[in-house]
């Protein structure tokens, strides 16, 4: 994978970054067409795969590297799935022992695999190299809103639709 992506973070593995991180992939979402349910459902899968990093891969350590790539793909007008891809170079792990916790084990915590699976369309986890992980998680944006009507709001910065923010 060769492409630039279009917006690319860097935060240390400090729990205070996590909030700008979720902000930051929350208004691009929003930007590229996606729904408000859609967006907090990304910034929700993109914080717990943070947390999962800082946690599990760096064992709470917080000056550890995070990288968070974001690729619109689709029509440059108008693009239609979201790639959004977590590098770190923490403890590698087998991608497939990479799993949530039982649901029937009721208790708190444990769930952010489980999350991210359900609410992104596709989720890959892969060794990075000679050191850390990567996550690459795509969401593709809604042909229909619950409502019936088309996903975008098809407001303008000229003619915006109500509730939208459009600057």
């Amino acid at each position: 994978m060769n492409e630039k992506p279009h917006v690319r973070l860097e935060i240390l593995s400090n729990p205070l970054y996590l909030c700008g991180a979720r902000e930051l992939v929350s208004a691009v979402a929003k930007r590229l067409s996606f729904d408000e349910m859609a967006c907090c459902q990304i910034a929700l899968a993109v914080d717990e795969a943070l947390c999962n990093v800082i946690r599990h891969g760096y064992d709470r350590q917080p000056d550890r590297p995070i990288w968070l790539s974001i690729f619109p793909e689709g029509t440059p007008d108008r693009p239609d799935m979201l790639r959004i891809v977590i590098e770190d170079e923490a403890r590698q792990v087998e991608p497939n022992v990479i799993k949530s916790r039982d649901l029937d084990d009721v208790r708190p915590g444990g769930l952010g695999v489980h999350i991210i699976n359900e609410v992104m369309d596709d989720v890959r986890y892969e060794k990075r190299g000679p050191v850390g992980m990567r996550l690459t998680m795509v969401k593709r944006v809604a042909t229909e809103s619950a409502s019936g009507g088309p996903a975008s709001c098809g407001g303008s910065e000229s003619s915006p639709c109500p509730g939208c923010n459009h600057g």
